[in-house]
């Protein structure tokens, strides 16, 4: 098979795929890429966060371990309440959902994994300062998990991984003579750079868009949202990369975000009764 035949079928094989693959984020219906199976990457983070709670110290017996499960109960079923009367598939269906709260005053940090899988640092605890403001970063850990993010992150990688190796293998390994003269692989730099950064920094923006919404739906005040961004800054005065660089927006541009989606989302997302 000569090489345009073969190109030619690797591009239809490629783009039969990716039509596949194509979904919309719940809510805001961003267009989205998803070839990687959720429920392999879910079994992944269930295994890795069972091996966190082997190696980290946690807290299990205090009245912020208590919040932080509170807070997540209300929102699984504010999040589950609004997808039903709104007659849309719940994105949260098949999550076991989980929380943890682990010993670290050093990092001011909170995740959740693929599956509803939540753990928060007492460090963030320094920032959040009460119970609007708790709400506020975990809305925005569970909107990851809610909206697929890690699950487009991989399919993403997968997409650009192939890519690279076939333009790789077809320029006669130019891209590998870059790499080999700098002494680094500058190909990958430019594509953190100039991709997966920038693409980064989109679904955090969505994350904090749809935390909000979260919060809200489960009766919090989202007002305090901004004031947790305007602490971060504070904390994080001097440390902060450039935003190019980073896979998270400045800090001075989330608040800018927050404070125009504020007054619309307290709107348009009431509390729900569940």
């Amino acid at each position: 098979m000569n090489r345009r035949k073969f190109l030619s079928y690797v591009g239809c094989g490629c783009c039969g795929l990716v039509l596949n693959a194509c979904s919309t984020a719940p809510i805001t219906e961003r267009r989205q890429l998803k070839i990687i199976p959720e429920s392999k990457l879910n079994a992944q983070a269930a295994e890795i966060y069972e091996k966190v709670k082997e190696k980290e110290k946690l807290i299990t017996d205090t009245k912020q371990i208590d919040e932080i499960k509170e807070i997540g109960k209300k929102m699984e079923n504010a999040i589950g309440e609004y997808f039903y009367k709104e007659k849309l598939n719940d994105p949260t269906v098949n999550f076991d959902w989980e929380y943890i709260l682990i010993d670290n005053k050093k990092v001011r940090n909170a995740w959740c994994m693929p599956g509803g899988k939540i753990a928060v640092y007492t460090g963030i605890l320094d920032v959040t300062k009460n119970t609007n403001g708790l709400a506020a970063v975990m809305g925005h850990e569970i909107a990851h998990a809610v909206a697929k993010h890690s699950v487009e992150r991989a399919s993403r990688g997968v997409i650009l991984n192939t890519s690279t190796q076939l333009i790789d293998i077809f320029s006669g390994g130019k891209l590998s003579q870059v790499n080999r003269a700098t002494g680094m692989n500058t190909v990958g730099l430019l594509s953190q750079l100039g991709i997966m950064n920038p693409f980064n920094r989109k679904q955090e923006s969505e994350a904090d868009y749809l935390g909000m919404i979260f919060s809200s739906l489960s009766g919090y005040d989202i007002r305090e949202t901004v004031k947790i961004w305007e602490r971060m800054k504070e904390f994080n005065k001097g440390k902060a990369p450039p935003e190019f660089m980073s896979t998270h927006p400045s800090a001075d541009n989330r608040i800018k975000k927050i404070n125009e989606w504020t007054n619309e989302i307290i709107l348009d997302y009431p509390p729900i009764k569940v």
